[in-house]
C-alpha cells in the first residue's frame, strides 16, 4: 500500500498554523468591518461559462475544471468518446465532459452574485469575502494551487473616494500585522490604454499589459522580447519604454504623462483620476500616503480592470505581491446587469502568512492552547474531576479531562507533548483534605490549593 499524500500545491494546516492564519484573517476582517463592509460567501464551484474568458488567456488556462457527475451514463457514447479525444489532443472545454469549475478568484463570483441579486441589494453595496480559490498553477514558493483570498469590494459608486478608502485599508492592515517595508503601487488602466494609443498599438492593450506584468520576473529585456513576440515593432516598444521607464515623485510623473499624453482623452481622464485619488488619500490617511507610489509599469494583466490598479508587496522578504486589485466598470455587464461600477482589493493570505513566518513576526499571544489538563486518577474520582472541569470552563479557562484510564506517566507525557502548562490531580489525599493539587509543568512546582486558588493560579 502506498503512503498517503495530498495533491501537489495543497497543504494540511496544524493547530498552530490555523491559529496564525486566524490571526491574519481576524485582523483583516476587523479592518473591513471598520470601513463598513459586509461578509459574503459563494460556492466553491461555479458554472464554467461564468469563469471562462474573464481572466485573460493565461488566467483561463489556470482554471480547474470539474468532470461532470454521471459522466459514463451518457447515452451518446460516440460523442463522449470524441469529446475525450479532443480533450487529450488539446486542453479545451466541452459540456459533455465539464460544465463546472473551481473558482479562480472571488471577484467574478462576486459579480455573478451582484447580477443575480441586484434588485435586493442596497446600493452602493460593500462586501468582504474570505474563502479559498484554486488555480492550476505550477507550485513554488508563495504560489499554491489551493490558497485563500480576502477581498473587499464596493459596487454601485463611481467616486474615486472608494479607491482612497481601499488604499487606506491596505495601510491599516499591514501596520496592524507589523509587516515592514510595505510598498503600495498604483497605476491606471486608462493611462495604459493611452500609452498603447501613443505607441500606435491601440488594439494591443492586452498584449502590452501582459508583457509589462512580467517586468519584475524577466526585466525590461524580457518585456521587450514579449512585446516583439506579440507583433509590436521596435518603434512602438521604444515609445512604451519612454513613457513607463521614468522615476520621480507623484507630481513629476503626472507632469511627464500630461506632456506626452496631452492629445489622448482617455489618458487625461486616467491622470485626473490618479490626482483625485491621491488628494482624497492625503486627507484620509497620511500613513497610506507615505506607502503609495505611482508606478507606470504596473499593469496587472486581468482584462476586467478599467481604472485604478494596485499591487502591494514588501521589501523585507523575497516574495511576490501580497495584495492587489483595482476598478472595474463593466464587470457585471458580463452577466446582463449594465452600468454598475465597482472597485476592490484582495489580500494574499498565504503569502502574508509566509512573510510573517519568515520575519518571525507572529505575536506570542496567538499561541493559545489548553491551559490545564485534569488527570484521570480513577473511576472513584471521576465525578470530582468533572465538577472541576465545569468550574474551569465557567471561568473561561481552556481545560481538558483525560478520559482514558491510562497510567499517570502516560498522561503527563501527553500534557508535555501538547505543551499544556498545568495539570490538576484529585486523588485520595486531595479528597480527604478537600483540596486540589495543581502542578506547573514549566517550573515543576506542585501545590495543594482550594478550587478558587487553583482558578486564580491558572488565570494569573
Amino acid at each position: 500500500m502506498s503512503k498517503p499524500s495530498i495533491p501537489q500545491g495543497t497543504r494540511d494546516f496544524s493547530a498552530a498554523t490555523v491559529r496564525k492564519r486566524n490571526y491574519i484573517l481576524n485582523t483583516i476582517k476587523k479592518v473591513f468591518e471598520l470601513h463598513g463592509f459586509q461578509p459574503l460567501e459563494t460556492p466553491a464551484m461555479e458554472q464554467l461559462q461564468t469563469l471562462m474568458g474573464k481572466y485573460g488567456e493565461e488566467g483561463d488556462r489556470l482554471i480547474f475544471k470539474i468532470l461532470n457527475n454521471g459522466l459514463y451514463e451518457k447515452k451518446d457514447k460516440a460523442a463522449l468518446q470524441q469529446a475525450w479525444d479532443s480533450l487529450l489532443e488539446k486542453p479545451s472545454s466541452n459540456t459533455l465532459i465539464t460544465e463546472r469549475a473551481l473558482r479562480y478568484d472571488l471577484t467574478i463570483p462576486f459579480a455573478r452574485y451582484v447580477a443575480m441579486n441586484f434588485n435586493d441589494l442596497a446600493m452602493p453595496y460593500k462586501r468582504y469575502q474570505m474563502q479559498p480559490v484554486w488555480r492550476a498553477d505550477r507550485p513554488q514558493k508563495g504560489r499554491y494551487r489551493e490558497f485563500w483570498q480576502c477581498d473587499c469590494d464596493m459596487v454601485g459608486s463611481t467616486s474615486v473616494f472608494n479607491e482612497a478608502e481601499l488604499l487606506a485599508i491596505y495601510a491599516r492592515v499591514f501596520k496592524q500585522l507589523a509587516i515592514p517595508q510595505i510598498s503600495i503601487k498604483i497605476n491606471n488602466r486608462k493611462i495604459l490604454a493611452a500609452i498603447a494609443i501613443y505607441a500606435g498599438y491601440e488594439h494591443h492593450l492586452t498584449d502590452i499589459t501582459i508583457a509589462l506584468d512580467k517586468l519584475d520576473k524577466v526585466g525590461w529585456e524580457g518585456v521587450e522580447k514579449e512585446l516583439h513576440d506579440r507583433a509590436i515593432l521596435a518603434d512602438g516598444i521604444g515609445k512604451i519604454k519612454m513613457i513607463v521607464d521614468v522615476q520621480g515623485d507623484h507630481a513629476s510623473l503626472l507632469q511627464h504623462l500630461r506632456k506626452h499624453l496631452a492629445t489622448i482623452p482617455v489618458g487625461l481622464l486616467g491622470i485626473e483620476e490618479v490626482e483625485q485619488i491621491l488628494a482624497y488619500l492625503h486627507s484620509l490617511s497620511e500613513e497610506a500616503m507615505q506607502l503609495v507610489k505611482l508606478d507606470l509599469c504596473l499593469a496587472r494583466g486581468l482584462n476586467y480592470y478599467t481604472g485604478m490598479i494596485v499591487e502591494v508587496s514588501t521589501n523585507a522578504v523575497k516574495m511576490g505581491s501580497i495584495g492587489g486589485g483595482g476598478r472595474y466598470d463593466h464587470l457585471t455587464d458580463l452577466f446582463g446587469v449594465k452600468g454598475i461600477s465597482g472597485v476592490g482589493i484582495s489580500f494574499g493570505v498565504d503569502r502574508i502568512y509566509d512573510v510573517l513566518e519568515e520575519l518571525n513576526a507572529f505575536p506570542e499571544t496567538i499561541y493559545t492552547d489548553t491551559q490545564v489538563l485534569i488527570l484521570n486518577t480513577g473511576k472513584e474520582f471521576e465525578a470530582d474531576n468533572i465538577e472541576v472541569l465545569k468550574a474551569f470552563r465557567v471561568a473561561d479557562i481552556r481545560a481538558e479531562y483525560y478520559a482514558d484510564a491510562n497510567k499517570i506517566d502516560k498522561q503527563f507525557k501527553y500534557a508535555n507533548k501538547r505543551a499544556i502548562p498545568f495539570v490538576v490531580i484529585i486523588a485520595e489525599q486531595e479528597k480527604d483534605n478537600q483540596t486540589i493539587s495543581i502542578k506547573n509543568l514549566i517550573t515543576g512546582v506542585q501545590e495543594a490549593l482550594s478550587l478558587a486558588q487553583v482558578i486564580q493560579t491558572v488565570q494569573s
